[in-house]
């Protein structure tokens, strides 16, 4: 289908980066209500303070991922590829440890989300280092 005089074929990574973006986003906003409604008189407050932050952190990178799925039709490069790699990476170790210590109260995994807030925080430098090259 073209749109406009310029149409853009989804590549199969853009199409991967836009599918998990957009799941990502559904699952965030049933994770969300599920924490306000059906969590909220189940867990202790500090853990569901944890799993809403999951939660947000997931939004955040999904509509991240939307954005990349599209820079990386119009612009492809191997940092913007790595930028969606790193921010689905990014989601399941940050948001994924979240839920799992939140439901388990295992503390000890926590030491895990640390490693997708370095893969949220890379994936950001990427997208950046690519927007600099853009011409």
């Amino acid at each position: 289908m073209q749109y406009g005089k310029r149409a853009h074929k989804l590549r199969v990574m853009d199409r991967i980066f836009l599918m998990f973006g957009a799941i990502a986003g559904a699952t965030g906003v049933a994770a969300g209500a599920f924490g306000a409604h059906a969590l909220r008189d189940k867990l202790e407050p500090r853990m569901l303070d944890v799993f809403e932050t999951g939660a947000r952190y997931q939004m955040y990178h999904a509509l991240a991922l939307l954005a990349i799925g599209l820079i990386a039709n119009r612009w492809p490069s191997t940092l913007i590829t790595s930028a969606g790699w790193l921010m689905m990476a990014g989601t399941l170790f940050f948001s994924g440890s979240l839920y799992a210590m939140a439901f388990t109260g295992v503390r000890a995994l926590g030491a895990i989300t640390p490693i997708g807030g370095v893969c949220f925080i890379a994936g950001w430098v990427c997208v950046a280092m690519a927007a600099a090259k853009i011409r």
